[in-house]
């Protein structure tokens, strides 16, 4: 490394890899609140750091990752849930835009793909299929991902329109020209 004023070489620093911690004190409820030692993080601020050193391993296990120290933590669902959607435009160039509780924005397209699991009958789920949005890629082929909230769920509902996937009839929403389906097309009897 060079020393771009003088051209004289830089002394090189050794690279320290993060101190492995085991497990850390955290859990990330499924309704989104952060937990330290079963007490909740009331400060925003301190959540959204935590959530910005997040990584998801190969193994889909959720770990937190400073330069320095890095632990896993226990995630009951997803670790982000959508508070917010807001849309743009219509049908196939409609553009949805989520907000999560975090604050992070991320707009449904090819890269930030809604995940549902729309084919799973409402009796082995409970309240019916959960959506949930690609927020940033893990480490594998496992995304970080956010849960859809109810209240958002049902304005995608609203944006809902007829289609196919895999030649079943489904009802979905458009976003950046992917079409993401949400559920069976309801029967007419």
């Amino acid at each position: 490394m060079d020393d771009f004023e003088t051209g004289k070489a830089m002394p090189s620093f050794p690279t320290a890899q993060a101190g492995r911690c085991g497990t850390l004190p955290f859990l990330i409820r499924r309704d989104g609140t952060w937990l330290y030692r079963g007490s909740p993080i009331r400060r925003k601020p301190m959540v959204c750091l935590f959530a910005s050193t997040l990584r998801r391993d190969a193994q889909g296990g959720y770990r937190l990752q400073t330069p320095v120290e890095e632990g896993t933590i226990e995630v009951e669902d997803a670790p982000f849930v959508v508070v917010g959607l807001e849309w743009r435009g219509c049908g196939r160039g409609q553009v949805l835009s989520f907000r999560t509780n975090v604050d992070q924005v991320v707009c449904a397209g090819a890269t930030h793909p809604i995940r549902c699991a729309w084919d799973v009958p409402c009796a082995d789920c409970g309240t019916g299929p959960v959506p949930y949005v690609h927020v940033r890629d893990g480490d594998g082929a496992l995304p970080i991902e956010a849960r859809i909230t109810r209240p958002v769920y049902y304005e995608l509902a609203a944006l809902a329109v007829a289609g196919h996937c895999h030649g079943v009839p489904c009802l979905g929403v458009w976003s950046e020209h992917v079409f993401f389906p949400l559920s069976h097309m309801p029967d007419e009897t």
